[in-house]
């Protein structure tokens, strides 16, 4: 395959969030990056700071850093935490079911808090997960795959949706999709 014929993560990210963009208007990884480091958090709605921190390493799993920031650093866990007491309230025993679960499995597993393992072990334990390969009664029944769709596309709402929901920080994500013009309406529209 020639150079022009490849796609990165990020390339993928931007043409499937056009695409999905299309239909609704709602709502690459570092091999040698060890565990994920920790954010602030502005304000607790419903995480607690480790289920927080746990989502921060998993939103940079399936959006992760390049040239452009990824889930850590532009809010998906922000964004999820607030919809979490809002609009998206029904997923409230899914985010805790599965959290716990993942925990639970990694502490299992590896000896380890799925923070603290290396990316290329998260990715495989997440590739896993949406596999439906994890063990154990928290995964029976498809969970796993139930679980992991839900973290994708919450996260996916967050980077590409309007910062006003508390995702997207820094309309990171118009801008890698070459949004600026609409940026500048959103800031004057939105007031943010």
């Amino acid at each position: 395959m020639d150079e022009h014929n490849k796609f990165s993560r990020r390339e993928f990210i931007k043409v499937a969030a056009l695409g999905a963009g299309a239909l609704t208007l709602s709502a690459g990884g570092i091999g040698l990056i060890v565990g994920c480091e920790k954010t602030s958090q502005s304000s607790k709605n419903f995480f607690s700071e480790d289920e927080y921190h746990l989502l921060e390493c998993i939103s940079e799993q399936i959006i992760p850093t390049d040239e452009w920031p990824g889930g850590r650093d532009t809010g998906v866990v922000n964004f999820i935490d607030i919809q979490l007491v809002g609009p998206y309230s029904r997923y409230q025993q899914d985010y805790r079911k599965g959290l716990a679960a993942i925990e639970s499995t990694c502490l299992d597993k590896y000896g380890k808090k799925f923070e603290q393992l290396s990316w290329n072990t998260q990715t495989g334990f997440l590739q896993d997960m949406e596999g439906g390969r994890l063990s154990g009664e928290a995964w029976s029944n498809g969970f796993s795959e139930k679980f992991f769709e839900l973290l994708r596309s919450h996260s996916m709402q967050a980077y590409y949706g309007s910062p006003r929901h508390g995702g997207n920080r820094n309309f990171v994500s118009f801008k890698m999709m070459g949004l600026d013009d609409f940026q500048i309406v959103g800031q004057n529209r939105y007031g943010v």
